[in-house]
């Protein structure tokens, strides 16, 4: 494929290109082949075959089907039989299994799972290790009466342990959730109480930071909490005992020879439920099929990611976050993928860039915050170790600012295609990023994903390109919800996504399509800023503000007062050594003025001792902006959805007298 942009623009270079080789020798080029063959027509850019599978959404998906050889019962003759949003459907009258399709790959020898702790211990799982541990335990789930539909559910860190259950739920047509021990034992039965679960998993504890974290007495409150278990597994990540006496351990589940057989299901069977933030209130439960699942995350991983048996991936994440189910979908083209349970930044802020080294990776997630904490502490991981296999850093959860580009290209390596990505629990999966076959501009996501009908929507509902307007999806993808967990008549799955512009995905993103193809977030449009009828994205001014050596972190709303007026603040944490004092801010307004407009500059700057996330790394613009316009601490958000209760609880203070007076 040609690795030039279509459309172009002349004006704006990338950072980063394929080479030739590197464009020729990708699946994804293999697969724009394939294509061909069937259609009889080339398609020599990524835009030309990006345009196939959106015009043509069911012969690209029924290629991606044919080319990554779905395993199924029966064949398909219809791929989408209607696509009417919500409510398509795919691929009826197919039954298949998502395990399977991870479990099928790999010698028998070589390693499915590197799982690291914080501590430096690193267990190999080889491929036929994993299928005997599933085996095992999907038999142990069978002779406890678990089985189809029926909910396992795990409170654990992220280790090889999440990944042996989650496969093992698959296998016999049970459905999977998980949350990780960060949450308390009320945070995570307000996930698991509406599932009903049959079977909990549950460690012991977890590391974090240096220490080890004893979760027993959480887990054992958590039981109490969900009235339908039949019974709890007890995972020694610490070594230690369980709290209750009937807990079955895990070597009991998972050790014997039991054969590996899969129940298959019909394509838009629930596999696992994930859960939204849950800031605004009750966590939605929301629940991915087998099949989209599937058929998805080959095509993401496969041609986006360009991984292959034998190539290794790993993403720092939790299983809180969408990220963790897509690392072990890294199984379905047969990657090693590797789990790490600890800190990012301990014992330094390298940590990441080690275990890239040490496991030969080639592709590595991280957040951009990450990147731009080494940037700030002056790690140069190029030229200390050796990354010459990585060849891919994958980086989401939020915007990611134009001079993490140029640091990465500096000083990690410029071989390296620094792929940002954009997407959603909602869908598991993403809705723009990069291919082998596709350009890289700083600030920039490279393109919509293949079968991704994405478009930039004003308040007209018209497309724009070059300007700001919300992101939209206009054609169904398989990896859309096929329900809301006790949704019984679809109106929360319905309002959450489709009363804005009936029929239409709309995710609540402010984007902006470039002439030349690519997609900038500029931020959620539940938050945005709007200075006298002027939308603002918060991501340029965090671009600016957090670039500053004195700034940590920082955060931007903007709130319509009571008395009509509208006040945007500006709250940023300081590096420990520097104070916000009169020069600081002066160098921050400057900085803001230069860089972006007059416009984004705040009407004040406020020194805050931390900035609240949610507990997958999202600032939590929406709860701070209520919480200024006088709504109460309990009403915004609950506090285990939040990194730092005590953050968020800060911002009390700027109360609405506050406000008026200003």
């Amino acid at each position: 494929m040609n690795t030039q942009p279509t459309p172009t623009d002349p004006i704006t270079e990338p950072i980063w290109t394929p080479t030739e080789s590197e464009a020729m020798s990708a699946r994804i080029t293999e697969f724009a082949d394939f294509v061909s063959a069937r259609t009889g027509v080339t398609y020599p850019t990524y835009h030309d075959l990006w345009l196939f599978s959106t015009e043509h959404l069911t012969e690209f998906w029924a290629a991606v089907w044919d080319f990554f050889e779905i395993v199924a019962d029966g064949d398909y003759t219809d791929v989408l039989t209607d696509a009417t949003m919500p409510g398509a459907g795919w691929f009826p009258g197919v039954r298949l299994n998502y395990a399977e399709h991870a479990l099928r790959n790999g010698g028998s020898a070589e390693a499915a799972v590197i799982s690291i702790s914080e501590d430096g211990t690193t267990t190999e799982i080889s491929w036929a290790h994993l299928r005997q541990q599933v085996a095992a335990f999907a038999q142990w789930l069978r002779d406890h009466g678990v089985g189809r539909g029926d909910r396992v559910v795990g409170y654990l860190p992220n280790t090889s342990h999440a990944v042996v259950a989650c496969l093992a739920t698959a296998t016999i047509g049970a459905v999977w959730s998980a949350c990780g021990q960060d949450y308390g034992a009320a945070g995570a039965a307000s996930r698991f109480a509406q599932l009903e679960p049959a079977v909990l998993v549950t460690a012991d504890g977890y590391q974090w930071n240096g220490r080890r974290h004893d979760r027993r007495t959480e887990a054992a409150d958590l039981r109490r909490r969900l009235p339908t278990l039949r019974a709890v597994v007890h995972v020694p990540v610490l070594g230690l005992a369980p709290a209750e006496p009937d807990a079955v351990l895990w070597d009991m589940v998972t050790t014997g020879d039991a054969e590996l057989t899969f129940t298959r299901v019909d394509f838009d069977a629930p596999l696992w439920v994930l859960f939204s933030s849950g800031t605004t209130g009750m966590p939605k439960g929301i629940v991915h099929g087998h099949g989209g699942v599937t058929l998805d995350h080959f095509k993401l991983l496969g041609l986006h990611k360009n991984l292959s048996p034998g190539d290794r991936l790993f993403w720092y994440t939790s299983p809180n976050w969408m990220m963790w189910n897509l690392v072990l979908s890294g199984l379905l083209v047969g990657a090693t993928i590797v789990v790490y349970d600890g800190s990012p930044t301990h014992p330094g802020p390298q940590r990441l860039w080690d275990i890239a080294a040490q496991h030969d990776l080639d592709v590595l997630g991280v957040s951009p915050g990450y990147l731009l904490a080494s940037a700030k502490a002056g790690l140069e991981p190029g030229r200390d170790l050796d990354l010459r296999g990585l060849r891919v850093i994958g980086c989401t959860g939020a915007p990611l600012p134009a001079q993490s580009y140029h640091w990465v290209r500096e000083q990690v390596g410029d071989h390296i295609q620094l792929a940002s990505t954009s997407g959603g629990t909602d869908v598991v999966s993403a809705f723009a990023g990069s291919a082998p076959t596709t350009a890289v501009w700083a600030g920039e996501i490279s393109a919509p994903m293949l079968g991704v009908a994405m478009a930039a929507w004003d308040d007209d509902g018209l497309p724009v390109v070059g300007q700001v307007g919300e992101l939209v999806i206009t054609q169904p993808m398989p990896s859309m919800p096929i329900f809301f967990w006790n949704d019984l008549d679809g109106a929360r799955y319905h309002d959450a996504y489709f009363t804005t512009y009936p029929g239409v995905w709309r995710h609540g993103d402010w984007i902006t399509l470039t002439p030349h193809g690519s997609v900038i977030i500029s931020g959620r449009s539940d938050s945005t800023l709007n200075r006298q009828g002027v939308r603002l994205g918060s991501a340029d001014i965090y671009d600016v503000v957090e670039d500053l050596p004195e700034i940590r972190e920082a955060l931007v709303i903007g709130a319509e007062l009571s008395d009509g007026n509208y006040w945007m603040p500006l709250f940023v944490v300081v590096e420990p050594g520097h104070t916000l004092d009169e020069a600081l801010r002066d160098r921050i307004t400057t900085a803001i003025r230069t860089r972006t407009s007059p416009r984004h500059v705040p009407d004040e700057i406020i020194a805050v001792p931390a900035i609240p996330h949610t507990r997958t790394g999202k600032k939590l613009e929406v709860p701070v902006k209520r919480l200024l316009q006088g709504i109460s601490l309990g009403k915004v958000a609950g506090t285990d959805t939040i990194d730092d209760p005590a953050a968020l609880h800060y911002f009390t203070r700027f109360d609405t007298t506050r406000k008026t007076d200003r």
